[in-house]
This record gives structure tokens, sequence and C-alpha cells, in this order.
């Protein structure tokens, strides 16, 4: 099944040109600097380990001083710059649908105790498949999916989640920035298909579609095995003893088929990696919500909020280990087999976000550098967006420049980092917007046998809940102790 126009992300240097140009004027502060570092991420050979060696790739015509000074004092228009990204063309489903995806990815800093904002990062499958609580800063990230198989996302926003933050109430904000960018720059008009945001169990995705209702979206998201849901309240009958009505249907368990019934679609599909894929659809489900948790300062009465549940059942998985159902929620009802058979496709789209991580993580560096100020890692961050968007415009342009054990790849195949291994010679054909650098010489530095009277102070590591309830516990505890709350 086809989720993508080929004809929609076609690059080109004249799109790579104008939108450095575009780039360069979103750089307010130290801008050629912080361009010159962007350009030695996107050449230098192989991937980027430290920082301040990239201050000895030739694009970066300056020296370590003016990188670190640009990271640390430049000043980067951020609205500006993801207008700029929205306006680029995006990947498109065969219906003209834009598939976005949101997800968390954590900077690890467990040893940055002087380090603000820091936050305890949920990380998996670290040491021996353990899921283990690390200080870091999380970021929030939404891309827009492609086709198949592939590694390549179109990342459109990141932000910084702060200590004690909502998770929900700032993908709500995020999501609803990034929609309505997409709108302003013409990609999504009235007519259009809605646009599909996939999310994985992390995520509320009933409150989220709830306080995204006013826009012109979908929501599709993986739920635990464990959840009960319940049916569409039932029609009012006369009571001879009174009483209220009831206002929920019986349950739907999950975990206990006997509570099921009959499914509304059921499709069946063959695939080559996953074998026969079952997928049934029951419509008009819907949790039962409690004045509880995200819900307590709701003063209203609490909503009834139906969408359609999608078991999908496959025979294997590539890894070999044992499939388990996956069960999905669709904001939306009155499903057809079309719509189950598309919402799951795109549902296994969402992985192709891990593989862009993995790469700017890997080969472009994003969490490499061991900065202390988090504003600091937000341009970093920004820096890197650039350069994958680069990659992006460029990839149907790149030369294979594979390595002797590599398989050949067509060129509408290439992975961002072969694209990335080519981009030094494409570079010379769109210039670079950047000044010459003023000749200058090294500063004094800190006298030899100086002490420095001014130590950096122990910050303390908060948690991002999905509550929003602040909790925290100073850096310097001793191990083994439990963390302590922290009253507002």
């Amino acid at each position: 099944m086809s989720l993508l126009d080929p004809a929609g992300h076609v690059g080109s240097l004249a799109a790579l040109s104008q939108f450095r140009t575009d780039f360069h004027d979103c750089l307010t502060g130290r801008a050629d600097a912080l361009f010159e570092l962007t350009d030695a991420v996107l050449c230098t050979d192989g991937p980027v380990r430290t920082l301040v060696g990239l201050a000895l790739a030739p694009e970066h015509r300056r020296g370590h001083g003016a990188l670190y000074a640009g990271l640390n004092r430049g000043r980067i228009d951020f609205e500006r710059l993801r207008r700029t990204v929205a306006g680029l063309p995006l990947p498109r489903a065969v219906d003209g649908r834009l598939v976005l995806a949101a997800d968390i990815s954590p900077w690890l800093r467990p040893d940055a105790n002087t380090s603000p904002d820091r936050s305890f990062c949920h990380t998996y499958g670290r040491g021996k498949n353990e899921h283990k609580m690390i200080p870091g800063w999380p970021y929030s990230v939404i891309a827009a999916l492609e086709v198949g198989r592939t590694s390549w996302t179109t990342l459109l926003d990141a932000v910084r989640l702060e200590p004690g933050a909502d998770v929900a109430a700032v993908t709500t904000v995020r999501v609803r920035e990034v929609v309505e960018r997409l709108m302003s720059a013409g990609q999504w008009k009235a007519g259009d298909p809605d646009i599909l945001l996939v999310l994985d169990a992390g995520y509320d995705v009933q409150r989220l579609s709830f306080l995204l209702a006013d826009l012109p979206l979908e929501l599709l998201g993986r739920l635990r095995s464990d959840r009960v849901m319940r049916r569409p309240t039932p029609p009012r009958v006369y009571a001879p003893k009174g009483g209220r009505p009831p206002k929920h249907g019986g349950e739907f368990v999950f975990g206990q088929p006997d509570t099921w019934g009959e499914p509304d679609v059921r499709t069946t599909t063959e695939t080559s990696r996953y074998g026969t894929a079952v997928a049934t659809a029951f419509d008009r489900l819907h949790p039962r919500l409690t004045r509880r948790a995200a819900w307590l300062s709701h003063d209203a009465e609490l909503p009834i909020i139906e969408g359609t549940v999608i078991r999908l059942k496959v025979d294997r998985l590539p890894t070999g280990g044992e499939p388990k159902p996956v069960w999905l929620w669709w904001s939306g009802t009155d499903a057809d087999a079309g719509d189950v058979d598309r919402l799951w496709h795109a549902f296994l789209r969402r992985f192709d976000l891990e593989h862009t991580f993995r790469m700017i993580k890997q080969t472009l560096g994003w969490t490499r550098p061991k900065l202390r100020s988090p504003e600091a890692a937000d341009r970093w961050t920004w820096l890197v967006i650039a350069a994958h968007t680069q990659l992006r415009l460029v990839r149907g342009l790149a030369a294979d420049l594979r390595r002797p054990w590599e398989r050949p790849a067509p060129p509408n195949k290439l992975t961002p980092a072969r694209v990335r291994r080519g981009f030094r010679n494409l570079r010379t054909a769109v210039g670079s917007p950047a000044g010459a650098p003023k000749p200058t010489k090294a500063g004094p530095g800190r006298p030899p046998g100086s002490k420095n009277r001014r130590p950096a102070a122990v910050r303390d590591v908060g948690r991002v809940l999905k509550t929003g309830e602040p909790y925290s516990r100073p850096a310097h505890h001793k191990q083994g102790t439990k963390p302590r709350r922290v009253s507002d």
C-alpha cells in the first residue's frame, strides 16, 4: 500500500540553494559561525564524534572558539525556521493526506550535574534489557512520514520538555502550531483529507483527540493490551423504579475475547515480512473517564470520546520473536475496510522515526556535544534539523559513494548517511551565503596557575510527568535513596 506521492519530495539544487539562503537569514546572531558549523556537520568525513572536531573540517573556516561562541551566544529565529521547513515539499499519501508522527527522544546527560532543566528520561534496553530513568533533556519531535520501509522522515518541529511539563499539554500546543503552519504554507487547504497524526502508547490519544478536536486532524495511537473500553450509551428504557439512566454501555476488555462480540470490519492482508496480517475493527468505543489525573481540573461534564479500536495480529515477526496483538485507537468512526488497512499501515510507518533518531544521533552527532546550557542545546538541535533537511532536499541528486563492503543502491533508495557522503560535492555547486572570516588571534585565556573562583552550581534533576505534577530530587543524591516530591 503506497502512502506517498513520489513527486512531492524530489529535491533539486535550486531548492537547496533557496533553503540555505533562508536558513542563513534565520540565524540572527553569529550567523556565519552557526551556518559553517552546520556545513561541517554535513561535510565532515565519518560520523560526528566530537563537537570541537568539526572545527577541523575545511567548510568551517573559523576557529574552535567561534564554534563554541556561536552555540553559547548565537541567536536563531526558531519560529521563522519552523515556517521555512513547513513550506518545503512534504510527503503525502495517495489521497493527498499528510501523515505526521510525534515522539519523544532523550538527550542523555547523566554526568552533567551543573546543567539546568534536566529531567529523568525513560530509556529502553540499556544494560540487560533494563528500563532505566537517566537524567537528560527530553525533546518532543514531530515529523512527516514517508512511504514503505525507509529511514527518511521530514522533521518539522522539536522542543525541549522542561521538568514538570505535561506531555499531553505540550504535545497539544506543538501539534496545533505545526498544523497551523502547514495550513499557512498551503500544505493543507479546505476540502483536503484530514491530516493523520500517529502516536505510540506513551501518549494519551483520547485526551489529545479531545483537545485537538477543532483541527482538521485524525489521531491514531497504540493502546496497552490491558485497557478496558466501553460501548456506546444504550437507548433509554422505562424503569419503574426510576434512577439515573446509564451513561456508558457494556465493557470491552482487551484481554477477554468473550467481551468483544463480532467486529464491525475484518481485513486480511498477505505481507512478506509479517505473513498474514488480520485486522479487526470495533466501532464507537470510548474510555470511561474519571476526575483524576489529567481530568481533575475539567470543570464541565466529562466527555464521551468515541473512536474505532483496531486489533492487528500477524503470523510472525522479522526478529523471530513471538508476535503479540497490537491494539490501536482511531479518533474517527464508521471505518470501512480501506480505512482499517490504511490506518495499520500508517502505524507501521511510525517506527521510521526511530531510524531518524538513530541517524541524527549516531551520524550527525546530535547528542555528542557536552553542552552545559539548555539554550545552546536547543540551537544545536535545530542546526542538526537544518542539516537533515538539506540532505532530504538533495536525496535524488547525490551519488552513491558506497564502501567496498556495501551493496549498491539505486539513487532514489539512498539512506541519509549515504547522501551525506556526497553532500560536499553538491555544496560546491550551490555555494555558501556565509561571509569570509575576519583575521584575529586567540584570546589570553585564564592565567596559568589561577583557579576557577566561580564554580558552577549543582542543579536538581526533575521529571516530566503526563499530568504536570512537579517531581524532582537533588543532583547530589545518595545512591539508593528515593526521590522526593516538591510541592508547588
